[in-house]
């Protein structure tokens, strides 16, 4: 880095995530090493801590594994956004899939949503969840006019409330003229991912779950007969009933199957240094998380105590750290936000995320292995949600029926989970935003 690059570091920068300062990886005591469970899930994030949660509630005993710390993976990193959104809409789906399916996908978004909210107030757990609205700002006016549509297809069939706003009002949101318009969502929230994760973690544990922190599986083998599994891992073996993989962007080579149908890749958040109150409240007046409509998306929240701004962008680029990329970070938050001319970042941080070939999340059984995985940026609601779908398929209930199991997990000829392609997919994702910005939302509509 050179000297002009280290002068946007705040004096106290820390190359760790924001959300560790209230809520830092637990040391947990290895619990006794279990010969037999009925439930093995392996990865301690959303998915996996809400799946335990809802299995072990169900009567069933359960260890979960994890290669790092309970919460090392993207669940204590990610931005905190609590939404309904996928990159797929409505019209989309509903012109490939027919629009009921896409109707009852956007209807389990919202059941994700609301999931989220019951479980932070059924579970007490203080983790800062604000339902504070979200505000999309358009990046042409093309997308301006392709947002438009897509939220009047969703209020029509699902009755999802939104308002829209000029370019010239746009400022009652966001200190900015980097937009063309955009929209307001309002009941869409944040949360403290940090500690909504640690509520989860510490639910678990009173219920009787076995977390055991790094302790990576390194495989899994059917028993004959059809009468479980058996986990060789880096400090034994065990036999279970059942296996759920939750390992998302973190999901091993061996696991071949699963690794070869979700694409992992590098986010990258910071953290300002400490905002006076009434500059944070010109900034962004209301408080709103903020989003773009671009694939490649760069999005802007406070923090939950209101003292700074949280942003992130250069998804799936390389950088040698996240203190390499902060610089380049920083200069997307003034573009966007010019008014923050001089500030300095507090934190940088980075993590592994996962998308799908058809950018759609999946669950779902395969050789009688339970799964969830590839959120594509909406790991909060859908990582919570899907756990208990998972969940509740193991205990035989019904409601473990979802949307997001009716369609194949896809893959690609001759991949094998790593994803050499991402950089170049990027660079495609914003080659199609320009292409529809110089074009018009009439010849974008195929996206």
């Amino acid at each position: 880095m050179t000297v002009h690059d280290l002068a946007c570091l705040a004096e106290d920068f820390k190359e760790q995530p924001y959300w560790w300062d209230a809520a830092p990886l637990p040391v947990l005591a290895a619990p006794d090493w279990p010969t037999r469970t009925d439930v093995a899930v392996i990865g301690s994030g959303f998915t996996g801590l809400s799946a335990a949660l809802h299995l072990l509630r169900g009567g069933r005993s359960v260890a979960v594994f994890d290669a790092e710390d309970a919460g090392f993976g993207a669940s204590r990193r990610n931005a905190g956004y609590i939404g309904r959104t996928l990159k797929r809409d409505v019209t989309w789906l509903a012109e490939r899939h027919g629009l009921d399916h896409a109707i009852a996908v956007y209807r389990e978004l919202d059941e994700a949503l609301q999931f989220v909210k019951h479980l932070v107030a059924a579970e007490a757990i203080d983790c800062h969840l604000n339902i504070c609205g979200r505000f999309i700002g358009a990046t042409s006016p093309a997308h301006y006019e392709l947002l438009a549509r897509d939220l009047a297809a969703m209020k029509r069939h699902l009755g999802f409330e939104h308002h829209m706003l000029t370019r010239a009002e746009q400022r009652r949101e966001m200190a900015t003229d980097a937009y063309f318009g955009g929209a307001v969502i309002p009941d869409l929230g944040s949360i403290h991912p940090g500690l909504y994760h640690k509520g989860l973690l510490e639910r678990v544990i009173s219920a009787g779950g076995a977390i055991h922190a790094r302790t990576p599986v390194l495989a899994v083998e059917a028993l004959s007969g059809g009468s479980g599994f058996r986990l060789r891992t880096g400090r034994g073996e065990t036999v279970a009933r059942n296996v759920v993989v939750a390992t998302n962007g973190y999901t091993p080579p061996q696991f071949g199957w699963h690794a070869r149908r979700v694409i992992p890749f590098s986010g990258y958040m910071a953290a300002t240094e400490p905002i006076a109150p009434a500059k944070m409240a010109q900034l962004i007046p209301h408080g709103r998380t903020c989003i773009e409509t671009q694939m490649n998306i760069n999005y802007i929240r406070p923090a939950p105590d209101g003292s700074r701004l949280l942003f992130g962008g250069r998804t799936g680029e390389t950088a040698p750290s996240a203190k390499a990329m902060a610089p380049r970070l920083r200069d997307i938050l003034v573009r966007i936000l010019p008014d923050l001319d001089g500030v300095r970042l507090s934190r940088a941080w980075t993590g592994k995320c996962a998308g799908t070939f058809d950018f759609m999340p999946h669950v779902g059984v395969v050789d009688g292995i339970h799964y969830a995985l590839g959120y594509n940026f909406a790991g909060v609601p859908m990582g919570t949600h899907l756990g208990r779908k998972v969940a509740l398929k193991i205990l035989g209930d019904r409601d473990g029926a979802s949307a997001f199991e009716r369609t194949p997990l896809p893959t690609l000829p001759f991949y094998r989970g790593r994803p050499w392609f991402v950089p170049l997919a990027m660079r495609y994702f914003e080659w199609h935003d320009r292409r529809i910005a110089a074009r018009g939302p009439a010849e974008a509509s195929g996206r």
